[in-house]
């Protein structure tokens, strides 16, 4: 699993980067977490606001920071075939 934090590197998408790091830690998964910070990636998702989440290339949250509960229930339904249910 791929986990991107899309952000430019504000306080915000760090403290993201953080839950989600502690969300894959406490899920078991076996996940990278990858940092993107150029302003035309993180538009090509197509998202106006950071700090963004995106797993497997599907946005599953902009615009929020997440605490790691919220993004566990996230990896959850990205872990769950065909339950990804959006932003």
């Amino acid at each position: 699993m791929i986990i991107k934090v899309l952000g430019t590197g504000c306080p915000n998408c760090l403290k993201l980067e953080a839950s989600a790091r502690i969300a894959a830690k406490e899920l078991g998964l076996e996940a990278e977490i990858v940092k993107v910070t150029k302003i035309e990636e993180i538009t090509a998702y197509g998202i106006m606001r950071t700090p963004g989440l995106v797993v497997d290339e599907k946005v599953v949250s902009y615009g929020k920071v997440l605490n790691p509960t919220e993004v566990k229930v996230l990896l959850e339904k990205v872990s769950a075939p065909g339950r990804l249910s959006g932003v």
